[in-house]
């Protein structure tokens, strides 16, 4: 998002002229396209942003959007790892290449502070009060310098100096905490002001939770499908329901289908059987319905499924070594939306997704 909204700056144009298919982790090297309308290719190709470098400028038809993308590509390096453990990863790479990597949304779906989802439940349940003061108040034990300043100048009530003690790249706080201080602490005041795009990511973010719980529920037996369950079938992305678990067995067994969960919305079909029952505990457990996520005109969620488990593929592990010292290279693609630190998690054993399974 800073990254989109460094080259909007630099180009004079606003945020939601610029099209992306998907969000890239802030600490990697990344490559991604972008799509921007109406704009001299030069004038993008002349850009000079820091930490930004612009690869190549071409035309095309379309705008990107969200779900565009098909994949994404990685080589991770893990260091200060034994050299001679290069088989035992090998070993389990076969395995999760033929079970599968739980699908789990990663910690960096959540924030620094893991807090994205709960503002999300806040903007559905419309209670601008939480929603601000997660958002702009509330120091915690991952808050430090600027951030940290602004947080305890907002929990003072000192909104003023909490706008302008924010850092760059944290512009959508600055605003909010403005309109606090214009409106003599109206949390509403600054809940408007927060940008609507920002305030869907957050409801995301709530809906990638409720996902977690349900897979959580459902860990020992991510690779099976139950009757009543909604398949996804991973040769074209279709859904359909499970009318006899042991007849579509052999098809789960093959990783031709997998079994989904709940991205809640108000248009997403439900589950039946058991599969439906956990799904409905944990929304009921949560004081939420389907209808919560249509909260105001402007922000409708209709929902759709995941599948439960994804395939690494092309997985290659290599043995090498820098001038920083040895190391071991991972190589593999995934699906869109999939994350790779859930794959590293099951490699390393690893708490990179701490308190994700049931105890």
């Amino acid at each position: 998002m800073r990254a989109v909204s460094d080259i909007a700056r630099a180009l004079g144009v606003a945020t939601h002229d610029i099209g992306l298919a998907g969000l890239k982790d802030a600490r990697a090297v990344t490559v991604q396209m972008l799509s921007l309308e109406h704009i001299d290719p030069q004038r993008i190709a002349d850009l000079n942003i820091p930490r930004i470098k612009v690869l190549n400028v071409t035309r095309h038809r379309n705008k990107l959007k969200i779900g565009h993308l098909r994949g994404n590509k990685f080589r991770i390096r893990l260091r200060n790892v034994e050299m001679k453990r290069a088989d035992d990863v090998r070993a389990m790479c076969d395995i999760l290449h033929r079970r599968g990597v739980p699908n789990y949304f990663g910690q960096q779906r959540f924030g620094l502070r893991g807090d994205t989802w709960e503002i999300g439940r806040a903007v559905l349940q419309r209670d601008h009060v939480t929603a601000v003061d997660l958002m702009l108040g509330r120091p915690g034990p991952h808050d430090s310098g600027d951030v940290l300043k602004a947080r305890q100048l907002y929990e003072a009530g000192n909104f003023e100096a909490a706008a302008k003690a924010w850092p760059y790249g944290f512009r959508d706080c600055a605003r909010a905490t403005r309109a606090m201080a214009k409106s003599h602490g109206k949390h509403v005041r600054a809940y408007h002001a927060i940008d609507l795009r920002l305030k869907k990511f957050f409801v995301n973010a709530y809906q990638s939770h409720l996902f977690n719980l349900v897979l959580a529920k459902r860990i020992h037996e991510f690779d099976r499908v139950l009757t009543g369950d909604l398949a996804y079938k991973h040769e074209n992305g279709a859904v359909f329901r499970v009318e006899d678990e042991a007849a579509e067995a052999p098809r789960a067994a093959a990783f031709e289908i997998s079994a989904t969960g709940p991205l809640f919305g108000f248009r997403m079909t439900e589950p039946e059987g058991a599969p439906g029952e956990i799904e409905q505990k944990v929304l009921a457990e949560q004081g939420m319905t389907a209808d919560s996520f249509r909260p105001g005109r402007d922000m409708k969620f209709q929902g759709t499924r995941r599948p439960l488990r994804f395939r690494p593929e092309g997985l290659e592990v290599e043995a090498t070594e820098d001038r920083f010292g040895p190391y071991l290279e991972l190589r593999f693609t995934l699906p869109s939306g999939c994350y790779a630190t859930m794959l590293l998690r099951e490699i390393c054993k690893s708490s990179l997704a701490e308190g994700l399974e049931e105890e």
